[in-house]
């Protein structure tokens, strides 16, 4: 922030964006409202908000109680101000989502990749992100046109993770396309904004973290299971990654129980994989004479899991159940026991599938196997995780540059 701490500019900067804070969690106020949540008095709060609306960061929404009168105005942050889009990557398909600077979603768009490998992920991710910006009524001018575009900041979430060194993605063989050296460049120069890259659990964390099970934690692991099995590491309010990006990459992880898995990059899988990943619930139930459903492995683990929940009599899916269960423990353990973390979020659908009845399982299991005992909470966001991740990322860091009028 511009100036000397202290100063009449940075004390304003910082009660205008403590207003603003406070509009994003509260809704529309009134004048005397905020005054009283900054304890700001009338005059200064009256300033502060002719400010920000001649800023066009906050606007008029009504009256308080249909009551006339300028302390009876209701003032909110301008869902205008600003909009950042976020992308969900995966084998089958691109979700892409715009939202504005309050976090409501105005857009989203659905592209399927299979049998589009031909036109590269560059293409992908532009056709996926115009139709996200076309539905939500905006426009995404190419960067050789010079027209300035209506998204502050694009955040794109994959499998694996881009290599910082070297601009590569790694620990994701199983996504086409994306491993070209000069991607991240390429994608640069097809777009007109800021773009980040994380990895998708990573950015579950950070929906969970904001929205979700994990508000309040500093410290915490997500485990992730899908198609594939990752976990993400918050220590101290910050996600670790890792000095290659793969910090969280459990699914290569050794584990007792499993044959030992070498050359797991060119694998594309691990033990913790092998033991725990949703291919392991359909070779579970095979073993149990239950019948396995065709399709992904995740549709198929899920379809099992939630089968098993609902049939608590059924004495081979009550098996299944402590068997996957042991599975996710056994894999657990290991991080518990370096990591020692206070909470343990599950998420994916493959854990979602068994609800409540999986977690009290994990949980007494884990008991058993770990010294720690951290407390394990089902994933509180359910509805596209990772996409709702990658909007919160670009949220965050839209709104300190957008909001800070000290400049």
């Amino acid at each position: 922030m511009a100036g000397t701490p202290g100063t009449p500019r940075v004390l304003r900067a910082m009660n205008d964006r403590t207003a603003l804070d406070l509009l994003l969690e509260h809704g529309p106020l009134s004048r005397t409202r905020i005054g009283n949540l900054t304890g700001l008095s009338k005059p200064t709060a009256s300033q502060l908000l002719a400010r920000l609306e001649s800023a066009g960061l906050v606007i008029v929404t009504g009256t308080s109680e249909g009551r006339p009168g300028p302390s009876a105005q209701l003032y909110a942050v301008n869902p205008a101000a600003a909009y950042v889009a976020g992308l969900d990557v995966t084998p089958q398909r691109i979700l892409a989502a715009v939202a504005d600077i309050t976090g409501r979603t105005v857009g989203s768009y659905d592209l399927r990749t299979p049998g589009r490998q031909a036109t590269g992920a560059v293409r992908q991710v532009v056709d996926a992100l115009e139709g996200a910006v076309k539905a939500a009524g905006l426009t995404l001018p190419l960067p050789a046109a010079g027209g300035a575009p209506d998204l502050h900041r694009v955040v794109i979430g994959t499998p694996g993770a881009f290599d910082p060194s070297t601009g590569r993605l790694r620990y994701a063989s199983h996504l086409p396309g994306w491993h070209s050296p000069t991607l991240l460049d390429e994608l640069a120069a097809a777009l007109p904004m800021p773009l980040e890259y994380d990895n998708d659990v990573n950015l579950a964390a950070v929906a969970e973290q904001r929205l979700g099970a994990a508000r309040d934690h500093d410290d915490f692991v997500l485990l992730w299971n899908e198609e594939g099995v990752g976990a993400a590491i918050v220590i101290g309010g910050r996600l670790h990654r890792g000095r290659t990006g793969g910090a969280g990459e459990v699914g290569f992880m050794p584990v007792p129980g499993t044959p030992l898995v070498r050359q797991v990059a060119k694998a594309n899988s691990g033990g913790f994989q092998e033991l725990a990943g949703a291919q392991a619930v359909g070779a579970m139930a095979r073993e149990l004479g239950l019948d396995v459903p065709s399709g992904p492995h995740s549709e198929v683990a899920a379809a099992i899991l939630a089968r098993a929940v609902e049939s608590p009599d059924d004495e081979r899916l009550r098996e299944l159940l402590r068997r996957f269960a042991t599975g996710l423990a056994t894999g657990l353990a290991s991080m518990v026991a370096v990591l020692d973390p206070e909470l343990i979020v599950l998420s994916g659908g493959v854990i979602a599938a068994g609800g409540e009845t999986l977690r009290e399982l994990v949980q007494a299991e884990l008991a058993e196997l770990a010294a720690p005992r951290p407390r394990l909470l089902l994933g509180a966001v359910t509805e596209h995780p990772v996409l709702c991740g990658a909007l919160q990322s670009a949220l965050a860091t839209t709104r300190d540059e957008v909001f800070d009028t000290s400049r």
